[in-house]
């Protein structure tokens, strides 16, 4: 189901809690929102949503990413960009690195390591920012 994109500061700012199998719509969802919002957002994170779980979406060329409880391994090739978000107007300063590898669950509760660059690497740390309740 396609959601609203939440706005309210203080919501974002909340630390997000390590999703479950009991969070599988939550998925779906997210999924959904994101498709329905292709045209100007490449990656979500749960909260924006209004589920304070970590759990995003993201697009990785033309395939979705599902990532659940992710975690960053390693990083490589840090540099300073701007960002927007879905959530406020205008860009933000972030430092982002070129290089990132992550552990995390995929969309069937599946553990998996993958090493992502580039474009795709800053997204995922975008969206894992929201889970500390950081807004970029």
């Amino acid at each position: 189901m396609v959601k609203p994109i939440i706005h309210d500061i203080l919501f974002l700012s909340q630390k997000s809690e390590p999703a479950t199998v009991l969070d599988a719509q939550v998925i779906r969802d997210l999924q959904d929102t994101l498709k329905a919002n292709e045209d100007r957002c490449v990656g979500m994170a749960a909260n924006m949503i209004g589920v304070n779980k970590c759990i995003l979406v993201c697009m990785a060329g033309p395939m979705m990413l599902t990532m659940v409880n992710p975690k960053i391994l390693s990083r490589e090739g840090a540099y300073s960009t701007e960002e927007g978000c879905l959530c406020h107007e205008g860009e933000r300063p972030a430092r982002r690195y070129q290089k990132i590898r992550v552990a995390y669950l995929d969309e069937h509760f599946q553990p998996q390591e993958r090493l992502f660059m580039g474009y795709p690497a800053q997204i995922i740390q975008h969206e894992m920012d929201h889970f500390q309740g950081t807004i970029i």
